[in-house]
This record gives C-alpha cells, structure tokens and sequence, in this order.
C-alpha cells in the first residue's frame, strides 16, 4: 500500500489498513498537506515545511557551515528559528503514530530536534528533504524505529538514554560536576487521560509502565540549580540543556541549547510556552533557572560529532 498525498486535499478517504479494501473519493487542488502512507507508518507534512527545510540547507552552504563544529552549527541553526511561534502538542496526530515534521510552529522539545537533526544532516553532507527526515526519525524515536506511540521517546530522560546509546550524544553532566538523580517517573501511566493516544489504546499504557520502571532503574546526573553559576563556564555554546523537574511522576521540565552571548556568559535558547516565541533569554542561564520554582537543576549533552 503506497498512498502519495502531495497536491491534493482529501475530502473523503475511506481506508481497510488491511489493505484490502480502499476508496479515494472526491479529490481537488490543495497545497496544504502531504500525507505520505507506507505499511502502517505515516509521515505527514506540508508544503511549507519542504521549503523551510530546503531554506536551512541553504543557509548552510552560504555560512558555509559544514566546515564548522557540530555545536556551532546548533546553534546557527536554532538561531535561524528565532520568532518561530510556540505550538504545542503538534505530534499528536490521529490514528496511528506517524512522523510530523511543523517547521512552522515548535514546541521545546521540537525545537531542539530539529535543530539537531538539521545540524547532523548539514555537517554528514546529507542535505534533502528525504535526509531529514530519516535524521529526525533517528532521533525522536526508540532505536530510530517507528512502531506505534510508545516508540516515540516521550521522557526526555529516555530519550537521553536512548540517544546515547544511539551515538548522538554524550551526557557530561558527571564531568562537570553533576551529582546523581533518580528518577521516579510515571505521570504517563498515572495521567492517561491527559494523553490522547493513551485514551485511545489503553493497551499502550502497559507499555508505557514498563518503559517507566526502566527508566527509574537508571542513575541520572544533574547540577542543581543553585550550582549552575560555578560550572557555567565549562558548559560549550551548542550544548543541549534539560532541565529536571520537582512535578511528581515527571522527570524533565524543559529543554533547550546553552549560547554564548556577548556579555560572556551562558544564555539559554528555547521555545518557552504557549503565546510566545523561540527566543534567547536576556538573563543568563542559572538566572533564568532561579526564576522558576519547578526548575531544579540541569543535565548538560554534547553533540557526538
């Protein structure tokens, strides 16, 4: 079954997945979706978002950024998506889990995959459309495969984890004199109704237990925030920043990049929340930590060139 949607809007398809049986009725011009269906994967995009990520494959070659550190490429191109609306809740698609690439709205957690999958694409040569998006899967998935919703890395200290051992990144948190934290996560498990697809299969969240109790086998290490000022200077322009959570059952509130600005010290670039904008802070970083009670501290990742 290969069902291509690129110049057309559906106003009715009536699908069998298991691919006996399917009807396409009442096509007309739209450029607004691309709906691309093979086996039981879906990747869904517009048109919009193959012109934004050629744009970035551009940039690279006139800042000519391939010859530049993984980091520094980071961090030109989260800077390229600086006044990008916040968007939250884009991955959630109905039926069954799919890649979405929405390059015109970014929630956190977007914003910094994106900026490092386009970075990883830009510094291996690997600049098309269809790079990227092999790239992104990698990351945002469970061993880079896409097998219904639990595949996707939800907890970022999962994804942590996962993207270590997948060679993307390297947690130095401990060389920088992080201290050791245990999770203790499962508001998944214990807020299913606050998760569309968890509603909707309740078989996932089984697995979605499972997956939590792995994760609270594993020692973490983080810089509470009250020591973040001390070690701000080891931390590289480029770096990845999680910040680790006091809400129970969670384990990472936010995530972004560590930038060097001009006044010398460590600002964090990030997609905020709702009604705002990807941004740099004004303050530096362990300002910006102190002014949010649930922001206990920070895990520290490097980019594996």
């Amino acid at each position: 079954m290969l069902i291509l949607k690129k110049y057309f809007k559906l106003c009715h398809f009536d699908h069998d997945l298991s691919g006996e049986k399917s009807s396409l009725k009442y096509l007309k011009v739209s450029f607004f979706v691309i709906l691309f269906v093979s086996g039981l994967n879906a990747q869904v995009f517009s048109e919009k978002d193959v012109e934004i990520c050629n744009s970035k494959f551009k940039l690279a070659v006139d800042k000519n950024l391939s010859e530049k550190p993984l980091n520094d490429i980071i961090v030109e191109i989260g800077k390229s998506f600086i006044g990008i609306e916040y968007v939250a809740h884009t991955l959630e698609q109905d039926g069954t889990e799919q890649l979405v690439i929405n390059l015109t709205g970014l929630d956190c957690t977007t914003f910094l995959e994106t900026s490092l999958a386009f970075a990883r694409c830009i510094k291996s040569g690997s600049t098309t459309f269809e790079d990227y998006k092999k790239e992104l899967t990698f990351i945002r998935y469970r061993d880079g495969i896409i097998h219904e919703y639990p595949s996707r890395l939800h907890y970022f200290s999962d994804w942590i984890y996962n993207n270590n051992k997948k060679g993307i990144v390297k947690d130095v948190t401990k060389e920088l004199g992080g201290e050791e934290i245990k999770f203790n996560v499962d508001y998944m498990s214990t807020h299913p109704e606050s998760y569309k697809h968890l509603k909707e299969n309740p078989d996932f969240i089984t697995i979605i237990r499972k997956q939590e109790k792995e994760i609270n086998k594993r020692s973490y290490y983080y810089i509470p925030k009250t020591k973040v000022k001390a070690i701000e200077n080891k931390i590289e322009t480029g770096d990845l920043i999680a910040i680790t959570s006091s809400v129970k059952g969670l384990d990472i509130n936010h995530v972004g990049f560590a930038v060097k600005m001009k006044d010398g010290k460590t600002h964090f670039m990030h997609a905020p929340q709702v009604d705002t904008k990807v941004q740099i802070t004004p303050e530096p970083l362990h300002e910006y930590l102190k002014k949010i009670k649930r922001h206990t501290g920070i895990i520290v990742l490097r980019s594996r060139e």
